[in-house]
């Protein structure tokens, strides 16, 4: 956690809010202090250019967070069935 807040720019709080909500998760949620993977780097330096661009609160951040993550999801889906129907023809 500690990592993050430092790398970021976020505050603790701020981070928290991404957990509850859902935006990023801990290795294991039973341990204290919470360890994440190295990928949330990305996501939490995101959430900061994201609240510092748009002056966005924490439940904004964490809304256009989850927003970004199911775009990223939805497009996957969507080559998948692209290279699909492209294997088919």
């Amino acid at each position: 956690m500690d990592h993050l807040v430092e790398v970021s720019g976020l505050s603790v709080e701020e981070i928290e809010d991404l957990v509850v909500s859902g935006v990023i998760a801990p290795v294991d949620q039973r341990t204290q202090p919470h360890y994440f993977q190295l990928r949330y780097i990305v996501t939490v330096n995101t959430a900061r250019r994201l609240r510092d661009d748009f002056q966005l609160d924490r439940h904004g951040v964490a809304l256009a967070l989850t927003l970004l993550r199911r775009i990223d999801e939805l497009e996957a889906e969507l080559a998948a069935t692209r290279a699909k129907q492209g294997r088919q023809i």
